[in-house]
């Protein structure tokens, strides 16, 4: 029998979770997570602020980005939380100033808000499908370049790695997010070399199915998908991608830019995750499927 999701790590997992790098990687540096009050943006503030980095996370919900700081800095964490939407871009512009006037520098931008849900194509509504363009393609671009154009007027080096999604076989029900998240890659591979003389170093991390709180909100036949997404038959976690985080953002990713982690398990060369459950036409018809005398 298979093992039901979790769907995310509590608290204390956060804290003690084993990780391969070492604990002052990120010392004295500024690292903002967009969307940093749960799921896989609270793991990868966790991480980054484990490894010694300040952390600003922001997003549009107080009461998480509070609870989350809070969590952080009874750690030891310097933590502070920014209430914004990166859907707007004023208030992307204006909480990037705040961040550079308050600490001088900001090394890391971690794009990783963003917002979907599971429908057919065709049911598409214009609403629903602007919302996630505006949020996951138009929102990480504000936070991209407004931290670009500070980077670039205090001469100072910058890191962003924008998370998107495991789109390489396309993401049948949730084809609006396959588009946004196609867009980010490619224009983290457009601008990495615009911004290449800035010393601006620009790259994504791609998630396959991974137990988070997100997922945690999708139908039980969508989640019972997990096991089935990859060749290794199981859904990944928010600490793989948080470590794939700290990699591209260290020193150890400084030779790399304009490229895309790909963190899924092997989910982009077999596997059949579907968000909403597995629809009837594309069952496997065993009876047909048996060899002769079996």
């Amino acid at each position: 029998m298979s093992t039901p999701p979790r769907f995310g790590f509590t608290d204390e997992e956060l804290k003690t979770l084993p990780t391969a790098f070492r604990s002052d990687l990120f010392a004295g540096q500024v690292a903002l997570v967009s969307g940093g009050g749960s799921g896989l943006g609270k793991a990868i503030a966790a991480l980054l602020g484990r490894l010694g980095a300040t952390i600003v996370i922001c997003g549009r919900d107080t009461e998480k980005l509070q609870a989350a700081c809070s969590l952080f800095q009874s750690w030891g964490i310097a933590a502070e939380p920014r209430t914004m939407t990166i859907r707007d871009a004023d208030q992307v512009a204006a909480t990037m100033s705040e961040v550079f006037d308050q600490h001088g520098r900001l090394d890391v931008l971690v794009n990783n808000a963003g917002g979907q849900f599971p429908q057919a194509a065709i049911d598409f509504t214009v609403k629903g499908w602007n919302a996630v363009i505006d949020t996951n393609l138009n929102g990480s671009w504000y936070m991209m370049q407004a931290a670009a154009r500070q980077w670039s007027a205090r001469n100072q080096p910058g890191s962003v790695v924008n998370i998107v999604a495991d789109i390489w076989r396309g993401m049948p029900q949730l084809a609006h997010t396959a588009a946004a998240r196609a867009g980010v890659v490619y224009l983290s591979k457009t601008v990495a070399v615009e911004w290449a003389p800035l010393n601006i170093r620009v790259n994504c991390v791609a998630p396959g199915c991974c137990e988070t709180t997100a997922f945690g909100r999708y139908p039980p036949e969508g989640a019972a998908s997990f096991e089935q997404s990859n060749p290794v038959k199981r859904a990944g976690d928010a600490w793989d991608i948080a470590e794939a985080v700290a990699y591209l953002a260290a020193s150890s990713g400084k030779f790399i830019t304009g490229e895309v982690l790909t963190v899924d398990g092997g989910q982009q060369l077999w596997g059949d995750p579907w968000a909403v459950g597995r629809p009837r036409y594309f069952e496997l018809d065993y009876a047909k499927s048996r060899l002769p005398g079996e």
